[in-house]
């Protein structure tokens, strides 16, 4: 094997896989069968700050470059095709082209993408959104999870008059200073504090000490970047109550969870938030996010008593409306549970196959989210694991073989797969680990 070393950049907030993988059998298979998208990576670099807009995006030695996309399955640009289980991470719940959504966009475009005045498809998306979410009244929408993080900020400031925030340290709710604090595992006292994971008292000792500070408390039902890892509900309940007691807002990010129950997590577990962030699969694949919450306090908005602004020229535009309309309509409890039961038969299947080599095995997995690793046990989060070695080569072994993964072991249903679909990609997945065993 030879010792040339191939670097990888810092990739996504929190995946913490490992940064460099020696030259291998494995990387050079790929190297060798994805020379188109080389191509276009070293077009990218010319132009491209880092060669991408998402970090996410890029992984050495090269990124894929997709071509097409349909139902289940991604195509390069050298022609190969994929099983897609990261469907943008998480934001593709019905997978890729789905026709209803085609069908409705098509029909929106051809009457207009957007304009400075209502549209009857803004308001079909939030009824509906309220009709689900026992916790939202009224809704806002934004362009993305980051904007609707923003939006509850500003709501919480401008409700409660504090500026400081706590969050759990690992968490992600998008890429703002006061909430990248978390990811990355760095502290910037001036705006944020971090408590730990399913660890309440934690998060009841700053809200004693600090509370008079803090506008809101952000959490996560299940962490998503940082591994799949599920709050126990009587941590989300403590954590709500001390916030309340220190007049500061609770928070959930269910812009990854709303996919895993009609009402989102928070129903699930029998919870309700004082504002729910939204975001992903409520856009039908465009760009969107949003944030909702009682009359009371979505009443900052109303024009005759405006006590925080927002605006955006694209906010609730009609084509990301009418496609979201269609993907929350069409997530129905029974498709939320068949991705479910393929998720844990999936979550089995790779199990065997990394047994049959031998490899170190083990899965976080919450309804259709699951996160892999190559280690006995789930760590705290994708940081903090001990598996980057084995995590990194069989990121690239699993695309040899036709299976698209985040590189953090993150995987996600959609409502288009099947039983068939699964046991394929486990075969895929026997021989990738077969691949990687072979190399450590």
């Amino acid at each position: 094997m030879s010792v040339q070393q191939l670097t990888y950049p810092r990739p996504e907030k929190g995946s913490g896989f490992d940064l460099t993988i020696p030259r291998s059998p494995i990387v050079d298979a790929y190297r060798q069968s994805t020379q188109g998208s080389e191509v276009l990576h070293l077009r990218a670099e010319q132009a491209l700050a880092g060669g991408n807009s998402r970090q996410v995006s890029y992984w050495s030695p090269h990124p894929i470059a997709i071509a097409s996309a349909d139902g289940a399955h991604l195509t390069d640009v050298d022609g190969r095709r994929y099983i897609d289980f990261t469907n943008n991470y998480t934001s593709l719940v019905h997978g890729h082209a789905y026709p209803p959504i085609l069908e409705t966009v098509d029909r929106q475009i051809k009457n207009g993408t957007v304009w400075s005045a209502q549209n009857e498809h803004q308001i079909d998306l939030a009824e509906l959104l309220v009709e689900r979410i026992p916790a939202i009244d009224k809704v806002r929408f934004t362009n993305s999870g980051t904007e609707a993080s923003n939006l509850a900020l500003s709501i919480a400031r401008a409700v409660t008059k504090r500026h400081k925030i706590l969050m759990s340290r690992f968490g992600y709710h998008g890429s703002l200073t006061e909430t990248e604090t978390g990811s990355f595992n760095h502290d910037y006292p001036a705006t944020t504090y971090l408590g730990e994971y399913n660890n309440a008292e934690s998060f009841e000792n700053i809200l004693e000490h600090h509370g008079e500070e803090i506008a809101a408390v952000f959490l996560e039902p299940v962490l998503g970047s940082a591994g799949i890892i599920a709050a126990d509900r009587e941590f989300l309940l403590r954590v709500k109550e001390a916030a309340h007691k220190a007049g500061a807002l609770f928070i959930l990010d269910e812009v990854v969870t709303f996919r895993l129950h009609e009402g989102g997590r928070q129903k699930a577990l029998g919870i309700e938030a004082d504002l729910t962030m939204l975001g992903k699969l409520i856009g039908g694949g465009f760009p969107v996010g949003a944030v909702g919450g009682p009359d009371d306090l979505m009443d900052v908005f109303q024009s005759s008593d405006l006590r925080t602004y927002h605006s955006g020229t694209f906010n609730g535009n009609p084509v990301t409306t009418a496609a979201g309309v269609v993907a929350v309509r069409d997530l129905t409890q029974k498709s939320i549970d068949e991705m479910e039961k393929l998720a844990e038969r999936l979550k089995n299947g790779l199990a065997a196959a990394a047994q049959k080599v031998n490899l170190p095995f083990c899965v976080s997995h919450v309804g259709s989210l699951m996160n892999v690793f190559f280690s006995n046990e789930i760590p705290q989060a994708a940081l903090m694991r001990e598996d980057q070695a084995a995590m990194s080569r069989f990121h690239i072994a699993a695309l040899n073989q036709g299976l698209f993964i985040a590189g953090r072991g993150l995987m996600a249903m959609s409502t288009i797969m099947d039983e068939a679909l699964i046991d394929e990609a486990i075969d895929r997945a026997a021989v990738a680990m077969s691949d990687v065993a072979a190399e450590l």
